[in-house]
């Protein structure tokens, strides 16, 4: 019914709207269609058609409308809770009335989307699980039945159910709904219309769109936004790079009122973070000084400190306050007042938010929170995120990698950390400005692999910025280095020192005064340890510090050692005529950050996954992999389990690495059964479900298993057997889906000889806990 029909004749039948009839007969008399009902009449035209089902059970006759059985469910759902929420508004409960009403708005718009038809089948799926979810928290809270479901999301039917299914799925209802009860009223509450899917989503984004800047600068500049911890004091995304004309406008034309970025990549831990900032580092890009006159000839293009932005974004990344995407925020500018102003010093004193006369200038911000992975939000939010939104990533890796889909990375962050450079012949400070390139072992430039930060080209050299005349120099400027992976064994980082001078003329003639270098990858094949590196500045001839040959067979980092060995004012470092010689007046610090896929540190862990390259190695690696850290295995969780059964399925005629590499798949399932790494139980099982393919394996698997099983039954001693019981879900696992695969590939072969492995498994198991024997055997029991 679409409208309400009183009744003012015996034969009426009264409508309500929303109430549906089963219409039996259909009458054209006298021109006024009616529509006969077994209980009455009405008039056609105060009722829409739908299709519908009969359904008869005994003399029951039950008319269920053809349409989907959740979109049936929101609808007597909103008719029993439109009831209570008049209770609600006369009771005086406003609270809990605005949040029915507000739960009410949200079900009839996703309602429309169920019916609309249009929704791809992932996301029909999502959204049905999210409705429901909706529904059984509103019922909750409304004192209403607990409505039981399957796994897609419909409703039980109790006279097709066991009384055993009914009560577990009213039990771990009753535990969904608890765990939804407890998070949204914990006191870091989640934001507001998120929906179910944001507590469990492991990944968290946040968009931002800068609206304008507005700054009287005179020169173009370079704005460099990232996330700041300031409990940590430092960056941890890294950099969103607008280029902005002196006109007052982006030097790319095309990206006005479309500067936008997602920095992803967010955990849980990002969001536990006791405060987090929003950053804006600006930087000129012209003269030295802006007071100079153009009398005479400068130099340009130098880069120097401007002023910092900085904003507390923990309400947003919380949830504690809602984000829009509409509404805008101010940032005020804090401008360099002095030539000792680092930077990232200046991060320290903004974010104390001491007011500052800002004159009007800052930067105008919108914020919003996104939830998923990034193709799921670009899903969910495609007028927010399209291919031309930057993306800026964390510096570090996501709390999930998922296997297959994931994106193979291989980004090294190099910090630029601090320097200290004598005068030499001068009579004030240098200005040093320090140029990073990435060199082959010839000493060729390798071409664009450095990115200052999202949004921004890549290019062949970095250039720091230039303070003036400080001694001690403090950047703590971050890049990306992105070097192919089959490239990287053969790459070195070189660092070139140069003074800049104000004037043009001059600074022609300055020529590189100092170099360093280091390479990315170590002879043992790991790659640069992270952490700060104190590296060896060297000094000589202009062309000598840019040959590979002259400087690459020389030390690139100091160690204790090293310092005391260069405590004079130089030294001669080769014995050849035209030497280097170190300056040991100066010094460089960087900082490295390796976030590879594919490269580790741990030189363990390598000569496992390159097992081929060194077999005689194998079984040392096999029993090394148990003390690498979690972490580094857990990164490279795929990669280990496709190496630990490839091992398995080219060593199938013989048992030598059966039991290491067993006891290898142990310690990495109780890894990742280790509450740090509870995120990645989705991983294996992908994993097990679509890439593993080891068809043999559950030949050996079960040998191990029964051999361990039976060993401990005879009370001999069996260390691995405990470790392994906890493993035995996924150790299963493994076994079903090779034996599956093993069937498939050879149509169903060798069933007897499974069943009787399975067999003699379970007898063995038998055995055990029927066993009188102390010790070892108690303990397995």
């Amino acid at each position: 019914a679409v409208w309400n029909f009183p009744r003012t004749k015996e034969h009426h039948l009264p409508l309500q709207i929303g109430e549906m009839v089963h219409i039996l007969q259909a009458s054209e008399a006298r021109q006024c269609r009616r529509l006969w009902l077994l209980q009455g009449i009405f008039p056609a035209s105060l009722i829409r058609l739908k299709g519908g089902v009969v359904e008869q059970r005994g003399v029951e006759e039950r008319v269920v409308p053809a349409e989907m059985p959740t979109v049936q469910e929101i609808t007597t759902t909103l008719r029993e809770w439109a009831t209570i929420w008049k209770q609600l508004y006369v009771a005086g409960q406003t609270e809990r009335y605005g949040q029915v009403k507000r739960m009410m708005q949200e079900l009839m718009e996703q309602r429309s989307q169920l019916l609309s038809g249009t929704l791809p089948k992932d996301q029909l799926l999502r959204l049905r699980k999210e409705v429901t979810g909706k529904m059984d928290y509103g019922n909750k809270i409304l004192a209403l039945d607990l409505v039981v479901r399957d796994e897609d999301e419909n409703i039980l039917d109790p006279d097709r159910t066991s009384v055993i299914s009914l009560f577990q799925a009213h039990r771990r209802a009753a535990q969904t709904l608890t765990q939804r009860l407890q998070e949204e009223t914990s006191p870091q509450q989640r934001a507001p219309g998120h929906g179910t899917h944001g507590a469990a989503s492991p990944s968290h984004n946040l968009y931002l769109c800068v609206r304008n800047f507005v700054c009287h600068i005179g020169e173009e500049a370079q704005l460099f936004m990232a996330l700041y911890d300031p409990g940590e004091q430092r960056i941890i995304s890294e950099n969103y790079v607008i280029r902005w004309a002196s006109t007052g406008v982006p030097q790319d034309i095309e990206l006005l009122n479309n500067l936008k970025v997602v920095f992803t990549d967010l955990g849980s831990t990002d969001l536990k973070r006791e405060r987090l900032f929003l950053v804006c580092q600006i930087i000129r890009v012209g003269r030295m000084d802006l007071r100079d006159s153009h009398s005479r000839k400068l130099s340009t293009g130098l880069r120097r400190p401007f002023g910092i932005s900085a904003m507390d974004i923990t309400d947003i990344t919380k949830g504690t306050c809602d984000s829009d995407e509409d509404k805008q925020h101010f940032i005020p500018v804090h401008p360099v007042a002095a030539d000792g102003d680092f930077l990232h010093n200046m991060i320290r004193k903004a974010v104390e938010g001491k007011d500052i006369n800002h004159k009007g200038q800052g930067l105008w911000v919108s914020l919003k929170m996104l939830w998923g992975d990034l193709s799921q939000v670009r899903k969910d939010h495609p007028h927010l995120v399209d291919r031309s939104t930057a993306v800026a990533r964390k510096l570090g890796y996501p709390e999930v990698i998922m296997p297959g889909k994931r994106d193979v990375r291989n980004d090294i962050y190099l910090t630029l950390v601090q320097g200290e450079f004598d005068k030499g012949n001068k009579k004030t400070q240098k200005n040093v400005e320090v140029t990073v390139c990435v060199c082959d072992e010839a000493g060729n430039v390798v071409q664009n692999v450095i990115h200052a930060g999202a949004g921004d080209s890549p290019t062949s050299h970095y250039r720091s910025v230039v303070y003036y005349q400080q001694r001690h120099q403090r950047w703590m400027e971050t890049l990306k280095i992105a070097v192919p992976i089959e490239d990287v064994h053969r790459t070195h980082l070189r660092f070139t020192f140069r003074h800049r001078s104000s004037s043009d003329s001059k600074d022609r003639s300055e020529r590189i005064f100092s170099m360093a270098f280091v390479r990315l990858m170590r002879p043992d094949g790991t790659t640069l340890r992270d952490g700060e590196h104190d590296l060896v500045l060297y000094k000589g001839d202009s062309k000598k510090l840019e040959d590979a040959s002259a400087y690459l067979s020389l030390p690139s980092e100091r160690n204790l050692s090293e310092s005391k060995l260069l405590s004079g004012s130089s030294f001669r470092v080769s014995g050849a005529a035209p030497a280097l010689a170190v300056s040991t007046r100066d010094s460089f610090q960087i900082s490295t950050l390796i976030c590879s896929t594919k490269l580790t540190q741990n030189v363990n862990l390598l000569g496992l996954l390159k097992w081929r390259s060194k077999p005689s190695l194998l079984c040392g690696n096999l029993q090394k992999l148990m003390n690498v850290d979690g972490g580094e295995v857990i990164k490279f969780l795929q990669d280990t389990l496709d190496a630990l059964f490839s091992i398995m399925m080219e060593h199938s005629e013989t048992d030598v690495y059966d039991t290491l590499v067993f006891d290898a798949l142990v310690f990495i399932v109780r890894l990742v059964a280790d509450r740090k790494f509870q995120h990645f139980n989705t991983v294996l099982e992908a994993y097990i479900r679509q890439h593993f393919s080891a068809t043999l394996a559950y030949k050996k698997l079960l040998s191990v298993l029964t051999q361990y099983v039976e060993q401990a039954g005879r009370g001999e001693p069996c260390e691995s057997l405990p470790r392994t019981f906890k493993a035995l879900e996924y150790i299963f696992k493994f076994i079903v889906r090779s034996r599956h695969l093993f069937a498939q590939l050879y149509e169903g072969k060798e069933v007897a000889e499974f069943q009787r492995s399975l067999q003699r498994f379970f007898l063995t198991l038998n055995q055990l806990m029927q066993s009188p024997l102390e010790g070892p055997t108690l303990l397995s029991q």
